[in-house]
Formats: structure tokens, sequence, C-alpha cells
């Protein structure tokens, strides 16, 4: 697998994988079960703005359109507060337990970081052991989100690096 920024080209290939994923992964990082990705989701996902976004990718080490995306990656800064960002990650069961999770959530650190971003954060459902476990172990703190039963709101508190 090789880590890199997500290409436009990576669309077509992450939509005819996605039926590859089961029901809970599914769930897991959408919090409802979708069947497919939709074209502007796609689009969105694979064009994501410099500024306030950014996705990376676990793939096969081929050109982006002809890798399989096995891990995705994704942070959007909040339009309110620039300064603090929510996640998204997902990873195929193909490729459980390989590290992928954290070294993608790693490069999401990594960017807001760089960006000035000083809060990352992401609600996940309180079944997601491996995902909060992850959290856990790279300081994300845990706090309930009222009104929505069944998730957590993970939130790590970031030192913007200094150049």
């Amino acid at each position: 697998m090789v880590v890199r920024p997500i290409q436009p080209e990576d669309a077509a290939p992450i939509a005819a994988s996605f039926h590859l994923l089961n029901e809970d992964e599914v769930r897991r990082r959408f919090l409802h079960i979708l069947k497919s990705l939709g074209e502007e989701h796609l689009r969105q996902l694979t064009h994501p703005s410099a500024a306030s976004e950014f996705v990376v990718v676990a793939a096969e080490p081929l050109p982006p359109g002809e890798a399989l995306v096995a891990a995705v990656a994704r942070l959007a800064r909040d339009t309110n507060d620039p300064a603090r960002a929510e996640f998204g990650i997902l990873v195929s069961h193909f490729v459980i337990g390989l590290g992928l999770g954290r070294l993608l959530m790693l490069r999401l650190i990594e960017w807001c970081r760089e960006n000035a971003v000083t809060e990352l954060w992401g609600d996940v459902m309180d079944d997601n052991t491996p995902m909060l476990e992850l959290a856990s172990h790279l300081g994300f703190q845990r706090t309930s989100t009222h009104g929505s039963p069944g998730l957590v709101r993970i939130t790590l508190q970031l030192a913007p690096t200094r150049h």
C-alpha cells in the first residue's frame, strides 16, 4: 500500500469497489447504510478544497485511476471556525490490522498542525471499538453527543507546528 493524497482519478476505482465494503464498515463511517456513493459525493471527495479539506488514501502502488483504494481519511475545516476540523476515516475489512487507520490518522494530524488547525474531532459509533481504541491511544478525548444516541464525539487538541 502507498499512502498519498487523493486524486480525481481515484473516483472510478472507489465507486467500483464500494460494493466490497460490508454494511458495518459503511455504517461506522457514514453513520447510516449507503448502497453506493453518488456522483456529487465522489466529486467532493476526490476534489478537496486545498484551503479547507485534506483527503488521503492508502492504495495499491499503481497510478491513480488504476489502483484499488483500501482506505480513505478526510478532514474538513469548520466553516465557522477554521481552527477546528472534522475527520472521517474508512478502512476496508480486507486490510484491517495493518496499521493503515493509524497511519492515515497521523497524516490528518500532521496536516492540521501544518495548517493551523488546533482541534480535530469526529463522531464515532459507540460500538466502533477499533476507532475508539486508536483515538484513545493518540490522545483524543471522548464526550457524549447529546441527542445522538449511539455516537461518541472524540476530540484532539493540537498545537500548531512552528516553522
